[in-house]
């Protein structure tokens, strides 16, 4: 038991997991080792939403750089006042 390898998941502490890994597997029961542990493969419920999509990065990026430029603008406006 005490030649077993351990577990490689970090504790809220920061420390090591002292429990012994699950055979075959780098981590131990508790940090995801266990079987059926995770998603299936070819899991179809996992599939992405679409939000982080470089088509959807740029349009919050030109959203985000038009309302610069009208928070500008308005600050000039409030200025010549």
């Amino acid at each position: 038991m005490r030649a077993s390898p351990r577990c490689g998941a970090r504790t809220r502490n920061g420390g090591a997991c002292c429990a012994p890994a699950v055979h075959g597997k780098t981590r131990c029961r508790m940090h995801g080792g266990a079987a059926r542990c995770g998603a299936p493969r070819g899991n179809r419920n996992a599939r992405k939403h679409g939000r982080f999509t470089s088509e959807r990065v740029a349009e919050r990026r030109a959203v985000r750089a038009l309302l610069g430029e009208t928070w500008e603008l308005l600050r000039e406006l409030n200025a010549g006042e």
